[in-house]
């Protein structure tokens, strides 16, 4: 029975039994920020089984989508020498919210293994905890279940809980009896045993207590069912396997990786392994990335990345190379029927791994050199004792960015021991240098009047939110040396601080505010506002009038139109990262920003350029939220709380134990301490101005809002109007005309460049007929008349035709830059080499060049010098004859 098979009977089965057949959730957990990846069938149902949710049905059946890779729940490193073990793997669960209890779960489980689909009740075996007489009694009702079948186990075994406090229970496992040739041979050998003899097919968890903080156990007034199948365990099962990569669902990987790599599986254990693993990496890899998660450095992304390196490490073992874009590509075409989400990111996919094989490629075949030779060294020194040191792992990691994953990995192959606490003890010392360091460089940097105002603890309340008028006191004077004053006279350039001030430090990518501080006979110009330590904020700018002392009592007054613009700009942001994200996919994130009074700036991760259809489809969306005026909310919670409830955190942004989040509507909620207007009616106009390449795997927009944005158009419409009167016709009609231009051009320009090579060739034969004779070899230069490089190439394919045996050397002048050619016939290669030749002749004119033995090009900044530079020409030859 196919994998496929097996998924469809079982959702059909419990689908026959009333149970709703419920999609599989993302495997990047929606609403549960304690984890890192779904690696559960319950995952998705945690809040109904804690009481905080509701749906419309009580019984429910899903094939779930797992990873455990990273966290709590890790087994990469374990994959591929294992039979069992997967970073990606499919749970098939049937769950009950309050209905049915443990008797309906055991039936319901016995008769799909045993009647649906077909296995032997002789192999089989139940476990139960050790004090659950419940359901030892109700498995004992079981008719075919053979006596003495039933083992009780203690509550490392048999005993779920959700965590330390919560819902828990007993739960009981299904296990099959594969054969003694499978066990340890132990004598004690039996169900529970950590061999692969009683292989653990079914769990069944009873959920009936809430535990509390003191450990007591108290009955749940509506008791639960959770339960978990792996389909990978179980089709290796019925297609009478005793390895999880032999069954169907991943046999056409590895029967693709062996065809790829001219290698067979089953013939050499190494390249089992590399196989195994590839096929595994590439279903997580493929799923991961459908799921929105992009190769990073951290969180999601780096354990993707760990994956996705870690398969192309064992590629290269195997002697691939670009090979996991193709193994990605078929799991697509093997998975998509049961989840048709892949089919959508079949582009995005191909994209994400090609580059990151290409960007690892390089590091790994030059991190695989040098251990290679160390273990090579350390073997014929140290022998059986071989131990990999934990500095030299350190070296390659810090060095050369070697993941210590694949050094973990190669040493398992050469039988070498693997010094990890040397190399953890090695990262260690270097955070804490890294840490000394930073403090020392961040000291250093401070000015002593700002570390002054640190020992006495100042600390500036900002009260920008609800105003932009504010009276306080000068607490703080700054000269341009950084350190403390009395007083500051009209026209020195100072910084300020005041305890109170609604001015906006520069920071989260909003920039700083600006605005006066005026005093009685007296005024001071802010032309920005930083934060150099936290809750630290200054006032830069220059005293306009009158002398600023030390407790002054000033008025601080935030530039309206600079703030009001910035706001527009930084609400615009926030809608324009939830509009990417539903039009180009959940992958995209906020990489970088830069929201100030003219425009914004917007980094994200993406893989391709943002087409103009999708440009398009962005800015009608959040025109769209802009008509709808949608008042902004802003609340202040716990940052555990906020991302809870779908604030979205920004990468690279430091958070406190408390945050602010901004909503607008049902459309954008994130973690934002900047600025913003009251209502996105405010904004008015949203315009993307330009989308560019930033960084590898990240995009930039910039746009312009509200009266920048109505500028913006109106310029664009002065320019239609501009060319629409060179063109002496309507601007709609511009498009077709200027193509019929262009079409002209290219013609007068085909015609130019045919008339630049007649005349070239035209002094064709002169130019050989003045060939000079130097040592019996007959050299041909000359200047000609060119229009481009390929005028060049063309005139010396005529003069190769008609010298025979010679040199000869061509040179013109192109847009100001010297352009040469130099042509050694075969029979002369041996004693002359062209790109020797015009190398010699390009340092007259400032340049350089080579290439073939028979034909090279150069190139040269100083076109006065052509002539000098072939009348040379006769006299290099000769030296060059010479030499030879």
């Amino acid at each position: 029975m196919k994998g496929n098979e097996i998924r469809a009977r079982f959702l059909n089965y419990f689908a026959d039994r009333g149970h709703a057949v419920v999609e599989s959730s993302s495997l990047v957990p929606h609403d549960d920020p304690t984890l890192l990846f779904t690696n559960a069938g319950m995952v998705q149902f945690k809040k109904i089984f804690i009481g905080e949710e509701q749906r419309n049905y009580t019984r429910a059946v899903t094939s779930q989508r797992c990873v455990r890779a990273g966290g709590k729940h890790n087994d990469l490193e374990n994959v591929g020498h294992t039979a069992r073990h997967h970073t990606f793997f499919e749970m098939l669960g049937n769950f009950s919210f309050g209905e049915y209890f443990k008797k309906d779960a055991i039936s319901y489980a016995w008769n799909f293994l045993t009647r649906e689909l077909g296995l032997n009740p002789e192999q089989l075996w139940v476990s139960v905890y050790q004090d659950d007489d419940d359901a030892f009694a109700l498995w004992e009702q079981i008719e075919d279940l053979p006596k003495g079948r039933i083992v009780r186990l203690g509550e490392a075994d048999n005993f779920w809980a959700m965590g330390d406090t919560g819902p828990c229970g007993p739960c009981s496992e299904i296990h099959i009896d594969q054969g003694p040739e499978h066990g340890c041979d132990r004598p004690d050998c039996a169900v529970g045993c950590e061999c692969d003899r009683f292989l653990e097919l079914w769990n069944l968890v009873f959920m009936q207590f809430n535990r509390d903080q003191s450990g007591t156990m108290t009955p749940l007034p509506k008791p639960s069912i959770d339960t978990g199948m792996g389909l990978e365990r179980v089709a290796a099962v019925l297609q009478g396997k005793f390895n999880n990569f032999d069954c169907d669902l991943f046999t056409p990987l590895i029967d693709h990786i062996a065809q790829f790599s001219v290698k067979s599986y089953k013939k050499n254990k190494a390249d089992d392994v590399a196989m195994r693993v590839i096929a595994d990496h590439a279903r997580a890899t493929t799923f991961l990335v459908a799921d929105g998660v992009l190769p990073s450095n951290e969180g999601r992304g780096y354990v993707l990345r760990r994956i996705m390196r870690r398969a192309i490490r064992f590629g290269r073992s195997l002697g691939l190379t670009s090979f996991f874009p193709g193994v990605c590509a078929l799991v697509i075409e093997m998975m998509e029927e049961a989840y048709p989400h892949l089919t959508g990111a079949r582009e995005l996919l191909a994209k994400v791994v090609t580059n990151e094989e290409a960007r690892f490629g390089e590091t790994l075949d030059n991190g695989l050199a040098m251990l290679s030779r160390e273990i090579r060294r350390l073997q014929k020194e140290q022998g059986d004792a071989a131990c990999i040191d934990g500095n030299f792992i350190f070296k390659l990691y810090d060095t050369y960015g070697f993941p210590v994953d694949i050094v973990r990995d190669v040493a398992l192959e050469h039988k070498i021991a693997f010094d990890e606490a040397g190399f953890k003890q090695a990262m260690e010392q270097q955070r804490r240098q890294s840490r000394k360091s930073w403090k020392g460089t961040d000291v250093d940097h401070l000015d002593t009047g700002i570390l002054a105002l640190l020992e006495q603890g100042k600390q500036a309340e900002f009260t920008g939110y609800t105003t932009r008028n504010e009276r306080s006191v000068v607490e703080g004077i700054l000269n341009q040396d950084g350190a403390l004053v009395q007083e500051a006279g009209a026209g020195e350039q100072v910084r300020l601080f005041c305890p109170r001030t609604p001015f906006y430090a520069e920071s989260g990518g909003q920039v700083g505010d600006q605005g006066v501080i005026s005093w009685d006979g007296g005024r001071f110009q802010v032309e920005l506002t930083v934060a150099p330590a936290d809750g630290l904020i200054l006032h830069e700018g220059r005293v306009i009038e009158g002398t600023l002392k030390q407790d002054q009592q000033v008025k601080l007054e935030v530039a309206d139109d600079g703030r009001t613009a910035t706001e527009l700009n930084h609400t615009a942001t926030h809608l324009l990262h939830a509009a990417m994200k539903q039009i180009l996919g959940d992958h995209v994130k906020q990489a970088g920003s830069l929201v100030g009074a003219d425009r914004l700036r917007f980094d994200f991760t993406h893989f391709s350029q943002v087409t103009p259809v999708e440009i398009q489809a962005i800015e009608e969306k959040v025109n769209r939220e802009i008509r709808r005026n949608i008042p902004l909310d802003t609340s202040v919670l716990s940052k555990d709380h906020a991302v809870a409830e779908g604030a979205t955190a920004l990468f690279g942004e430091k958070y406190g134990d408390e945050v602010r989040v901004v909503s607008i509507g049902d459309f954008s909620k994130e973690l934002c301490g900047g600025t913003h207007t009251g209502s996105t009616g405010s904004i008015g106009l949203f315009k993307i101005i330009s989308e560019s390449g930033s960084a590898a795997g990240v995009r930039r927009i910039e746009v312009v809002t509200g009266p920048a944005a109505v500028a913006w158009v109106q310029d664009l419409a002065h320019r239609a109007d501009e060319v629409a009167g060179l063109l002496s016709g309507p601007f709609t009609e511009a498009p077709e005309q200027i193509v019929s231009l262009l079409k002209k051009q290219k013609e007068l320009e085909k015609e130019l460049a045919a008339l630049a090579a007649s005349q070239a060739l035209s002094g064709l034969d002169q130019l050989i007929e003045g060939a000079a004779e130097i040592a019996g070899v007959k050299v041909i230069r000359g200047q000609i008349q060119l229009d481009s490089p390929k005028t060049l190439r063309e005139v010396g394919d005529k003069v190769r035709d008609k010298m025979g045996s010679g040199i000869a050397v061509l040179g013109g002048e192109i847009n100001g830059k010297v352009a040469l050619l130099a042509l050694v016939s075969k029979d002369l290669t041996g004693r002359v080499k062209a790109g020797q030749l015009v190398g010699r002749v390009a340092e007259i004119v400032g340049g350089k060049g080579g290439g073939r033995p028979d034909m090279a090009q150069a190139g040269g900044s100083m076109p006065d010098k052509l002539p000098e530079a072939i009348k040379a020409v006769p006299e290099i030859v000769s030296e060059l004859l010479g030499a030879d």
